[in-house]
């Protein structure tokens, strides 16, 4: 009795079955929150099952007392105002520390703000089980994983609680939101400071991804290159498989295949749905090959070291990176066309243009100008839009 006592129910369990059990209850926290809150929810690129959906709003409540709506509101006016003023939680704005150690109070204030949640919230659940359990007995749910997991394991039990209760602040309110916006690598130059923090992760739901992430927000698959790993991506086809999730939507990705005899109005859809994939593209081609020529040709005057200047996007220079940049393209003639070319693509998907004509007349300019610039990697960039067609994957799903 006094070890049943003292280690509940599964009083024979060893100390490594108590750690696979920690780790389980955080990953199902972790697909909770990535699977359900963020790709179904927040951004509509899938579909999971009712059961399912049931099933990850009740462990979210019971885990953190959070409601859907409130995490899907705050979640979604970060996008519309990432890393500038109005972002909810930004580390760029707030600083690093705060987001890191003061995440879950910062999310907290923002999702108990009526205003954000009316405005930002909606098409979440709003049936009798929401209103009247969920939203109005916040921490009835904690309570209940309290009491079951001392039950279950007993003294033990307490750890498993506070590695719990400790998984989704640290983790999606800290790390994520805080390091994923300062540290790591980018594979594409959105407008804003989103980092991968990995190619892969084990306990993070595929959110370590979060540069991918902001570059196709409504994108169901947050792995983008060779080698990265969304264990959120492969939880969603096993549920596919099973019929418990459909995909809505993966991001577009360009292919290259047969030259158009010309630009028309399917080459600039591709180039702005897939655009991402275009500006790193024009990068790698264009941008990175002109800066190594014009530095082995320079006597010092370009260095390779200004990369960041030329890719990044205009919106995340400062005023000191802005003039750097005007003083390295006044040296190199090459490097202040490329620029410029880059920087005319870019009005593509500006909604400045306006009709399809409009556009369509506009791409067909700037390849005939690129083709004339006397820039090899330009040119050739210029010629190879006319393959450019969006992946059949991103299709099917679309």
């Amino acid at each position: 009795m006094d070890l049943e006592f003292m280690y509940g129910l599964c009083h024979h369990m060893s100390i490594w079955s108590y750690v696979v059990v920690g780790f389980l209850m955080v990953q199902v926290t972790m697909m909770a929150v990535t699977l359900y809150l963020h790709r179904d929810a927040a951004h509509r690129g899938v579909d999971l099952h009712p059961v399912l959906r049931h099933f990850f709003r009740f462990w979210i409540w019971a885990t953190s007392g959070m409601i859907t709506a409130e995490w899907v509101a705050v979640h979604r006016k970060h996008h519309a105002f990432s890393d500038v003023d109005g972002d909810p939680h930004s580390p760029v704005m707030m600083g690093l520390r705060k987001i890191l150690l003061q995440g879950a109070e910062v999310y907290r204030d923002s999702a108990r703000d009526p205003e954000i949640v009316a405005k930002y919230g909606r098409g979440t659940p709003d049936d009798w089980l929401e209103r009247n359990v969920y939203a109005r007995h916040r921490n009835l749910g904690i309570v209940m994983l309290v009491l079951a997991d001392l039950v279950i394991f007993g003294v033990p039990g307490i750890v498993l609680i506070a590695v719990q209760l400790v998984s989704m602040p640290l983790m999606a309110a800290g790390v994520i939101n805080g390091l994923g916006h300062a540290v790591g690598y980018r594979n594409f130059e959105c407008d804003n400071a989103a980092r991968n923090l990995m190619p892969w992760g084990l306990i993070t739901g595929g959110e370590e991804l979060h540069n991918n992430h902001h570059a196709f927000p409504s994108s169901a698959r947050f792995s983008m290159r060779r080698g990265e790993f969304d264990i959120g991506w492969l939880w969603l086809c096993i549920f596919s498989a099973f019929g418990l999730a459909k995909v809505r939507k993966v991001a577009p990705r360009v292919v290259v295949a047969e030259l158009r005899p010309s630009i028309d109005l399917d080459t600039v859809r591709t180039v702005i749905t897939a655009r991402m994939d275009v500006l790193r593209n024009y990068a790698r081609g264009v941008t990175l090959p002109v800066l190594k020529a014009e530095a082995a040709a320079s006597a010092g005057r370009v260095t390779l070291k200004v990369k960041g200047l030329l890719v990044r996007h205009p919106q995340l220079l400062d005023a000191a990176a802005r003039l750097r940049l005007q003083q390295v393209l006044a040296e190199s003639s090459a490097l202040k066309t490329v620029h410029e070319f880059r920087d005319r693509l870019a009005v593509l998907w500006s909604g400045t243009i306006g009709n399809n004509e409009r556009l369509t007349a506009h791409l067909i300019q700037w390849a005939q100008e690129a083709e004339a610039s006397g820039i090899e990697r330009l040119q050739e960039f210029a010629r190879t839009l006319r393959g450019y067609y969006l992946s059949p994957s991103a299709l099917s799903h679309s």
